[in-house]
């Protein structure tokens, strides 16, 4: 048995209509880099035929191809982290199984990793995505700059390239949620970027609506940093004072001026804004606890149904 050199990740979750594509440009793709490889496949609880088609891709070429099957649907970082737990290789990618990242790039980030850098990212050129994924992507990458240290021009591009070790670091962690790319940056030693072909989603929709975007930026914000509660006890500083300086001056405008009729709707309107406030940093503290609660619960974060692999392949 020839111990694979690269490990290539890929979540799945109903890309039937993506899958025929990768297959044919995936495969290829590999072989030409000359160097023992196996890819992982994990199937996040698909509910279309993705399951049957990685299956027939594993009897196809079961030397390079094993399949996790969930039990159900657990998110995409939660099947990174069940293809971590597999893998054999000594550098290991991650690929989305939607052809918006070419495979044909993967030999771009092996070749920067030979240069000694022990995390690759990748920073996606032209992108193709629509505009406000564009600018809802730029907005949280400049948002998550300034509230953590970690540095990523693309956090949204899967593409990307980590050592064995870091791979083992992020493994001993128990995270519920956690951003796979960030958690990996900040065991990197060497870290570094470069620039990948998009192309547009070779087939179905993508699993991330709005919504979900800024659900996966609030997991990224609050499992990386306290500044935002750092943040709102400062703000809660502000508030309180201006508050108490405004409370003087209605005071003194009320022994000194008399009853004020319009300054009422003005108080109304200071005090919702006031409230919004209030309401906003009660919500973020709502996310650090339901961190914790998570956290404590203790429950296993993915359940594996079955694995496809070969018996001489087996760890």
């Amino acid at each position: 048995m020839t111990k694979p050199d690269v490990s290539v990740v890929i979540p799945v979750y109903n890309e039937e209509d993506s899958l025929p594509a990768l297959f044919t440009r995936l495969y290829p793709a590999l072989d030409k880099l000359k160097t023992p490889y196996e890819i992982v496949f994990v199937d996040d609880g698909s509910r279309d035929k993705s399951r049957a088609l990685l299956a027939a891709q594993h009897a196809k070429r079961p030397d390079v191809t094993r399949v996790i099957l969930f039990n159900g649907n657990f998110g995409q970082h939660r099947a990174i982290l069940a293809g971590f737990a597999h893998v054999r290789g000594e550098r290991v990618m991650t690929l989305d199984a939607d052809l918006q990242n070419p495979p044909e790039e993967i030999g771009k980030l092996l070749a920067k990793m030979d240069e000694g850098y022990d995390y690759v990212g990748s920073i996606r050129e032209k992108r193709d995505d629509k505009l406000w994924r564009r600018a809802a992507s730029r907005a949280m990458n400049w948002l998550r700059e300034r509230i953590t240290r970690i540095r990523m021009t693309d956090q949204g591009s899967m593409l990307r390239a980590y050592s064995r070790g870091v791979v083992d670091t992020v493994n001993q962690c128990q995270e519920m949620n956690t951003f796979i790319p960030a958690l990996a940056y900040s065991f990197a030693q060497h870290p570094t970027e470069v620039v990948v072909k998009h192309e547009e989603r070779a087939a179905g929709q993508s699993k991330y609506s709005a919504y979900r975007l800024i659900r996966l930026n609030f997991d990224l914000m609050t499992g990386f940093s306290v500044v935002p509660l750092q943040l709102f006890s400062m703000l809660g500083m502000v508030v309180s004072l201006a508050s108490a300086l405004l409370v003087v001056i209605l005071a003194a405008r009320r022994l000194f001026i008399g009853p004020e009729e319009g300054g009422l709707f003005t108080l109304f309107g200071v005090a919702f804004f006031f409230i919004g406030i209030a309401l906003f940093g009660i919500g973020m503290l709502g996310e650090y606890v339901g961190r914790i609660y998570q956290e404590v619960r203790q429950r296993p974060r993915y359940l594996i149904g079955a694995i496809l692999e070969t018996e001489d392949r087996r760890p």
